[in-house]
């Protein structure tokens, strides 16, 4: 026989539903909202040493997703050695190790002090390249300049020449001119780009010797893509950025443009609406950008953080600058790019891999609904083991891939194609789905038995969620359709005053306590 204290720990572990007063409606069972998945977390320990230290080092003193630093340490890489290296899988089968990553999480989660924090070495990087470069650049500068100046004066002398001395003096000056056009003056060199148009990017590109990369705290850069400045999209310099396809820019106010394997990177934190804005830009889902994206939706700290976390160490942050900046600054010279094989092992990993994506693509499959993109995540895969690769091995050049980075990488693609599915969902859901889900939540947490006003929720809810009143209407509508709010019959309206605010009750779902 259960004691009284059983008795009573089993009341407090499952009380009984609130009891109905007489006369009071009865709730019907409520219609769950569309499900949310259940997230990973990024896994860091995923990441050769150095870098998993930093990651968790930055979240740990910013108090932000472990997900947010550790896809830009995928960006900072792809940044370091993006253009420089393929992956040769199989065949004819190569995969360029640049990635586009997006992180999404609202305002006030510190994307800037993360960002400044994983970008700092490359910058630094960026700068030592310029300085080093700079004798080069200056003696290309004045040999250019002085053969310009020997070809205009030969030029000068021959069509004030003799007609007998005319046609020998012509040749040289053809030939000094051919010679001045040879010299090509290397441009300063570039890592990072921030807000920048597709125009530029193709002379970045052409500049830098077909290699840049696009990081930002922002995303800004999607209205670019849209047409902010041209009034169209335009994105085949991002399409050909990422599969590395020849990109040929012909235009009347510049010379051609030609690169032949252009290789972007793309490092982006953005708020989770934008995500959603993207699907809407004429072309992007059709013609392969969205598919192209490795998506991060991480869970926000905020109201959760710890007010005084553990500093960065140093020696942590010193050894991720110092490996970080010496890839970069190894790889900046390459202009063939390195080919990193696989051993036996890391293909029997990637194969297998691959036999699951291929079972999940038919109809039915759970990557069925995003077709697009899963058909990209093997080569996904094979880039980010290089990547992996690269920073964890020194003379990585000279040896393959072997079983435990391909692992690893597989690990990475599993965490971003369940990000990737909840992305996808959320740009072909009803828009009134998010709103709904913040209300319902809130209504959770706030328990209001004696009902609620649209007045007070909006008064209680942060404007920048719901601007106005009117915000709120598709969301209490959806979730009055779902029946776990019920409006109540407006009473009479005394005099000329303001009327008064629509009243709902609440189910005892969301109340009961």
């Amino acid at each position: 026989m259960s004691s009284p204290a059983d008795l009573a720990d089993l009341w407090a572990a499952f009380p009984p539903e609130p009891a109905m007063e007489p006369g009071e409606p009865v709730w019907d069972e409520p219609v769950p909202l569309s499900a949310r998945r259940e997230l990973p977390l990024f896994p860091a320990h995923t990441l050769p040493g150095w870098l998993g230290d930093m990651v968790a080092a930055v979240a740990e003193e910013t108090q932000t997703p472990v997900d947010l630093a550790g896809c830009l340490a995928l960006a900072a890489l792809s940044t370091a050695a993006g253009g420089r290296a393929v992956v040769s899988v199989r065949g004819r089968w190569r995969e360029p190790v640049n990635l586009y990553t997006a992180v999404a999480l609202p305002p006030g989660n510190r994307k800037s002090a993360v960002f400044g924090l994983m970008t700092d070495p490359l910058l630094a990087a960026e700068r030592a390249l310029v300085e080093t470069s700079g004798p080069a650049r200056a003696e290309a500068e004045t040999t250019a300049k002085l053969a310009k100046a020997a070809a205009d004066k030969a030029a000068a002398k021959a069509a004030n020449a003799e007609p007998g001395l005319r046609d020998t003096l012509t040749a040289e000056a053809i030939s000094l001119a051919q010679a001045a056009e040879g010299i090509k003056v290397p441009c300063k060199p570039q890592l990072v780009a921030d807000d920048v148009t597709p125009e530029s990017l193709s002379t970045l590109l052409a500049e830098q010797d077909g290699r840049i990369s696009v990081l930002s705290p922002e995303g800004g850069i999607f209205d670019i893509i849209a047409g902010r400045y041209s009034g169209a999209p335009n994105m085949e310099v991002f399409l050909k950025g990422h599969a590395g396809d020849m990109l040929r820019v012909n235009r009347q106010v510049r010379d051609a443009q030609y690169v032949e394997r252009p290789a972007i990177t793309m490092g982006l934190a953005v708020q989770p609406e934008v995500l959603e804005a993207i699907g809407q830009i004429k072309g992007a889902e059709g013609r392969g950008l969205l598919a192209r994206f490795l998506y991060a939706l991480p869970e926000s700290l905020v109201g959760r953080r710890n007010l005084t976390p553990d500093l960065i160490p140093e020696e942590v942050a010193d050894t991720y600058t110092r490996r970080l900046g010496s890839l970069a600054m190894h790889l900046a010279d390459w202009t063939d790019p390195a080919v990193l094989t696989l051993s036996p092992e890391a293909d029997e990993v990637l194969l297998a891999y691959q036999h699951v994506t291929e079972s999940r693509l038919d109809k039915g499959g759970s990557l069925a609904g995003i077709v697009k993109w899963a058909s990209k995540r093997d080569g996904a895969v094979a880039r980010i083991a290089g990547l992996l690769h690269l920073a964890t091995h020194d003379g990585a050049i000279t040896r393959p891939i072997d079983a435990a980075t391909m692992a690893a990488a597989t690990e990475l693609g599993d965490y971003f194609t369940a990000h990737a599915l909840q992305v996808f969902d959320a740009i072909a859901a009803d828009p009134a789905q998010e709103a709904a889900h913040q209300v319902h939540a809130h209504l959770a947490d706030a328990r209001l038995n004696g009902g609620f006003t649209k007045r007070d929720l909006f008064r209680q809810l942060a404007r920048g969620d719901f601007p106005t009143m009117a915000d709120l209407d598709p969301a209490l509508a959806l979730l009055e359709d779902h029946g776990w709010i019920r409006r109540q019959p407006l009473p009479p309206r005394a005099g000329r005053g303001r009327p008064p605010s629509p009243r709902y009750d609440a189910h005892p779902r969301l109340t009961y306590r």
